[in-house]
């Protein structure tokens, strides 16, 4: 078996091995550091973080305007308050010793499909009502359509309503700059004409409009400036944890050890059955024997 092993690797070329876990992210060598090809000296000295974000994932830098609405975006999504799962879970982690990183990784890990995934699956729906018009659907008919495909299911629609906020306070800049930049020609404007008449259709036949929340808005956003839906979740997770790093912070510098769910003397409701004794008779000294 080591001769095997041996001779397999004997065969087994340094390009081979260099080119295992190849990039074209980052070019790093003793005393060179490389970006998507931009040395990082002149990334320190000449952009900005959410330049530096759009290059790494992209590939190259943005333009100004770009960078602008990308910007709006993240910091719309940065925080809302330790009701959010994930900053409860990350101030609880903090006051169990785990320190800053295990609890920024536990408000993170609990990003996922229903707390944190709404803008990824808002920018799915928007880009198959986009691909639609694209093959000749009229846009009212289209978003109709889809609305309906989502009634047939009684499905909440991603990205409109808001458990908390009867009109979400994000909406109104982030729709606002997206127009902007519709005007100054940045973006097309596909997606944002997509989710007002989403939104539009939504209200109708209701006594109160569903506008579109936080996940909507920047749903819009990231959808006009050409990221995949996937990503829209990730760039989700690096807004929120800087408020997952500032709530863990503030929680730790609070010194209090082990914070339930639940402030004391609360307990969580019991709902099953009342105090019972153990009783198995003569079972307990004189078990079956097995097989019986």
């Amino acid at each position: 078996m080591s001769g095997a092993r041996d001779d397999a690797l004997s065969h087994t070329s340094t390009r081979e091995v260099v080119d295992w876990w190849s990039t074209a992210v980052s070019d790093i060598e003793p005393g060179v550091i490389r970006l998507r090809g931009y040395p990082v000296e002149q990334l320190i000295d000449g952009v900005g973080f959410v330049d530096t974000i759009w290059l790494m994932v992209r590939g190259d830098l943005p333009t100004r305007a770009q960078a602008s609405l990308l910007e709006k975006a993240l910091v719309s999504a940065v925080d809302h308050g330790p009701q959010a799962p994930s900053i409860a879970a990350a101030r609880m982690a903090a006051t169990c010793g785990v320190g800053l990183q295990g609890a920024m990784s536990t408000g993170v890990g609990l990003l996922g499909d229903s707390h944190g995934g709404a803008g990824q699956q808002c920018m799915e729906v928007l880009d198959g009502i986009r691909r639609n018009t694209l093959g000749g659907a009229d846009l009212e008919r289209a978003v109709r359509r889809t609305l309906d495909e989502f009634r047939s299911g009684d499905r909440h629609v991603p990205g409109f309503g808001h458990r908390f906020h009867p009109r979400d306070p994000r909406r109104d800049p982030l729709l606002a700059a997206v127009q902007r930049h519709v005007d100054l020609g940045t973006v097309p404007g596909h997606h944002l004409a997509i989710a007002v008449e989403v939104e539009h259709q939504l209200a109708q036949g209701h006594t109160r409009p569903v506008p579109m929340n936080i996940d909507g808005a920047t749903a819009v956003i990231y959808a006009e400036l050409g990221f995949a839906p996937e990503l829209a979740r990730g760039l989700f997770i690096l807004s929120r944890s800087v408020g997952i790093l500032a709530h863990s912070w503030e929680e730790h510098e609070g010194g209090r050890r082990i914070k339930g769910p639940m402030p004391p003397p609360l307990l969580a409701a019991y709902t099953g059955p009342g105090e019972r004794a153990v009783d198995r008779g003569q079972d307990a000294e004189h078990p079956a024997p097995l097989g019986e």
